[in-house]
């Protein structure tokens, strides 16, 4: 051996957890889940690129039972069996070490903690160092000169002052701590009543558990000493329990975990079965033989030795961003980010900005940080002197402005006067466009899960709860270390996601939906529309009056007051006083009341359930839009401003909050009475143009239903042709009921309709239902087809396409549990129907941007709620523009029916619609 070795060893058991639940669901191009066995790989990778040590091994867990069991049975008896995605993976990981040619240890009737103790006290012992790439607080205790943990996701070392920071104590007196607080976690008992604060008071001043047992007789009488007293023996149990054994038998002597290179055809081979690709890449391993799996694209990651995060440069000279821009001109793009005083980005303030040129290069521009009393902001440079030199750079058609989540910032730069911003892209939309549903789209999870990065948090430089802070309160060095790394994140993933856009067939959707939408939304955004605040606390107050005169029916049917707000007392009265039928308890042990539950017993007849479920709608209802509109409401204009969530949902359906104006009920008369409240300007009418029918549309199409498509294209009744073939009726003289009950199969066959839920939607029996269905499919035998087509291909890629090429994954479609996995192919069946109908408004939208500034129409696009668009237009204007609308919308796409738009003119958007 080496004179100083340098032992680096694994939690291998520990990690496993982290990595699979740290990063979304991933299969190989066999089938098997790989998340974790991902995760491990990245880190091997990392380690032997870094050449962080001499020595290196990863150490296992062999089994559940180990010595600690006959100390006390009852240790880790209780731990849940590990997920059913998860157990494959072991075996996995397992192989991945010995694919890197990494020893990996493992040695029953001990813990992997306790062969960790082991093998870090022998490489003391010859005068050595060891890294335990682990945050297990169990492991601290070992902590000392030579020795300490790393963080394997943060990649922050755990030395003396960390472990002060956790436990209160040195390494030295962690078991003494831990014995006392106990872990239910692993069923270590402890003291009860004493928590980890108690602990290292009571560590401190008496210096151990001996001890302090000891002076237990003495002490002053409280819960504290009795519990001391009562449970002593516990407390020396527990301290066993926690102390790692140091002298556990080698299974492999020092001299053989030397580091040495990898077998290189061997662990191509792996990583290739694995689907591995990105890793081949980044280890220069040659191309890989098969092709990237979908799962493998979104585990892309940056190919060679990325620089290092920081440290970055806080920007307080003229002069030296000037040098920035200059560079950011020569590299022929720039990522950039905004730093604010608010999330609203219609009304937030610039406090800082940050530029990236280059991955590890990027700096920070502070413009209105405040400073302290104990550590001044320093020099800052003015925002107008900034904005006068970055607004060129921002306009030039040269060079690629590169967000995550651009919309934010392109609204923040118009705040500030910055209307001009393009070229850009955004890497959040980049992989919305690849993977929405696969995994969420936020910058600190596609950090982690492209570049194994996990970026420095919000809460890390402002605190949380009552101690946080502005972010213009944070000292300059913190700032600038968390907002340029987030330009260098987002600059980074750029790299990695522009070509997966290619690669997922996803440019298309990419570059003729999402991106061109940024723009248009911002600007809907900044417009707003017009409420009249009047009606609405006209309304809210009628509201009220109908909530109080409901509760007092409520109560008189229930026999007694209560409080219809708790859903406790509401379950008491319906399961214990009333006794009535289906009454399931939470895992809290309460009834449950959701809406669901009210239902079931409104349909079977229950009177009170009905009208409770009333008076929830209509409190919501005012709760939600009649009062809270007025106090959104923008005081100098009297609109209101909702924010479109790009990048949420599955199927590419935009969504809006703060107000969610997409929730509003249609058919109902409060609904309607809302939508009045939503007005046009003096001289303005507001135009609604909305699809028809477009997902039954989408259907008839794609399913290629012959009798449903020529219905369409005769511009016949739908729902009237299907209760004629299906039900044989004649077309003449179709009476309601029948043109319902198509209906209701039409619209509930995109959703997954049971026989049990159109039995409930048409009150009729489950079994004449079931009729119903059947005979459904039976007429279109080409929907069932499809409907079985769907759910191959989600059960084989993990998604599905809509006709334009969007993938729409679905969580859950490989799921054991029968409920869960009908829930997931319910949705794969209705993803490409909804998300086909997301995509063709979105390009009618884009369509329309483009027509309307020549158009010479004094008109602007509004809302977009689903299927509807909706406009402001001068008076005179209305018809013309209600023609263009629809001209553009139908136009937006062709596809094997019609498309077929109707518009509506009013003053108000109930009037329009």
């Amino acid at each position: 051996m080496s004179d100083a070795p340098h032992l680096v060893l694994v939690d291998g058991s520990g990690f496993i957890f982290r990595a699979f639940h740290a990063l979304p669901p991933m299969s190989s191009p066999e089938g098997v889940p790989v998340n974790a066995v991902f995760g491990f790989t990245n880190m091997l990778t990392r380690l032997l690129r870094d050449h962080v040590g001499t020595h290196l091994a990863v150490i296992f867990d062999a089994g559940r039972t180990t010595f600690r069991n006959e100390i006390d049975p009852r240790y880790k008896a209780h731990r849940p069996e590990p997920p059913e995605d998860l157990i494959p993976q072991f075996a996995l990981i397992r192989e991945a070490t010995a694919a890197f040619g990494v020893p990996g240890i493992e040695l029953a009737g001990w813990e992997a903690d306790d062969l960790i103790a082991s093998y870090a006290r022998a490489v003391e012992a010859v005068g050595g160092r060891c890294t335990i790439v682990s945050s297990d607080k169990d492991l601290m205790q070992l902590v000392g000169p030579k020795v300490e943990l790393l963080d394997p996701i943060k990649q922050k070392p755990i030395r003396a002052e960390e472990v002060m920071a956790k436990f209160g104590v040195t390494p030295d007196k962690v078991i003494e701590v831990q014995a006392l607080m106990g872990d239910s976690t692993d069923n270590v008992p402890g003291v009860p009543g004493i928590g980890p604060k108690g602990a290292a008071q009571l560590v401190q001043e008496y210096g151990d558990l001996e001890a302090i047992l000891a002076a237990a007789p003495t002490m002053k009488k409280s819960k504290r000493q009795q519990a001391l007293l009562d449970h002593a023996e516990d407390a020396r149990i527990s301290r066993r329990l926690v102390t790692l054994a140091c002298d556990v038998p080698l299974p492999e002597p020092l001299e053989a975990l030397g580091t040495r290179d990898p077998e290189r055809d061997t662990l191509r081979a792996w990583l290739d079965r694995m689907g591995f690709h990105s890793v081949i890449q980044r280890m220069a391993l040659g191309a890989a033989a098969t092709p990237r799996t979908a799962d493998e694209e979104t585990a892309t990651a940056p190919v060679g030795d990325a620089p290092s995060f920081g440290p970055y440069e806080t920007i307080t000279d003229l002069e030296v961003l000037d040098r920035w821009i200059d560079a950011a001109r020569q590299a022929g793009r720039c990522a950039v980010d905004t730093e604010t005083d608010s999330l609203n980005a219609r009304t937030a303030s610039l406090v800082g900005i940050s530029l990236a040129t280059a991955p590890g290069k990027a700096a920070y521009i502070p413009l209105r940080h405040d400073g302290t009393l104990e550590q001044p902001a320093g020099h800052q440079l003015a925002v107008d002197d900034v904005l006068a030199r970055l607004s060129p750079l921002l306009a030039d058609d040269t060079v690629l402005k590169i967000f995550q989540n651009a919309k934010y910032d392109l609204l923040v730069f118009a705040n500030a006067g910055v209307e001009t911003i393009a070229p850009i892209d955004d890497t959040m939309l980049m992989s919305y466009a690849q993977s929405a549903g696969e995994h969420g789209q936020g910058m600190d999870e596609l950090a982690q899960l492209h570049l194994d990065h996990t970026p420095i948090s919000y809460d890390t430089v402002t605190g949380t709860g009552r101690n946080r802070i502005p972010f213009a309160r944070v000292p300059l060095d913190r700032a600038t270390a968390y907002a340029a790394e987030d330009a260098d994140v987002t600059l980074r993933l750029w790299d990695v996601l522009r070509p997966g856009l290619r690669a997922r067939q996803s440019l298309v959707v990419y570059e003729q939906m999402e991106r061109p939408l940024i723009g248009i939304l911002a600007g809907m955004e900044r417009l707003g529309i017009k409420v009249d605040a009047p009606e609405l606390r006209r309304m809210s107050a009628d509201f009220a009056r109908r909530m109080a005169e409901m509760e007092t029916d409520i109560h008189r049917l229930a026999g007694r007051s209560f409080n219809l707000g708790s859903p406790k007392q509401l379950g008491e009265i319906l399961f214990d006083e009333m006794g009535l039928p289906g009454g399931k308890r939470t895992k809290a042990g309460a009834w449950g009341t959701d809406s669901s539950v009210l239902q079931e017993l409104a349909d079977s007849g229950q009177e009170l359930p009905a009208r409770i479920l009333e008076w929830r709608q209509l409190a919501k209802l005012k709760s939600t839009y009649a009062d809270a509109l007025v106090e959104q409401m923008d005081d100098g204009s009297g609109r209101v401003h909702t924010s479109f969530q790009m990048a949420v949902t599955t199927t590419g359906r935009l969504s809006s909050n703060e107000p969610n104006l997409q929730n509003i009920p249609i058919r109902t008369e409060e609904g309607g009475r809302i939508r009045r409240a939503f007005v046009a300007e003096e001289g303005y009418v507001l135009v609604s143009a909305d699809y028809s029918q477009i997902e039954l549309r989408l259907l008839a199409d794609v399913a290629d239903i012959g009798p449903l498509k020529e219905a369409f294209a005769l511009g016949q009744d739908i729902h009237a042709r299907t209760a004629s073939e299906v039900f044989g009726v004649p077309l003449e003289g179709m009476d309601a009921l029948t043109r319902r009950r198509a209906k209701a199969i039409n619209f509930g066959i995109i959703y997954g309709i049971s026989a049990f839920g159109l039995a409930r939607q048409l009150q009729i029996p489950p079994g004449e239902a079931r009729r119903y269905i059947d005979a459904y499919f039976a007429r279109y035998p080409g929907i069932r087809d499809y409907m079985d087509r769907t759910r191959e291909e989600a059960r084989a890629h993990g998604f599905v396409t809509t006709p334009f090429g969007r993938r729409c994954y679905v969580p859950g479609i490989r799921e054991k549990n029968g409920a869960r996995r009908g829930y997931a192919e319910r949705q794969a069946i209705n993803a490409p129907l909804q998300g086909g109908a997301a995509d063709i408004i979105k390009r009618a939208m884009v369509r329309l941007s483009r027509r309307l500034p020549g158009s010479g129409l004094d008109a602007r696009l509004l809302l977009q709620v689903h299927d509807e668009l909706l406009f402001e237009v001068r008076r005179e204007d209305a018809q013309a523009l209600a023609e263009l609308a629809r001209q553009e919308m139908e136009q937006a796409a062709r596809i094997g029916v019609p498309l077929v738009v109707e518009t509506g003119i009013g003053s108000n958007w109930a009037e329009a619609h």
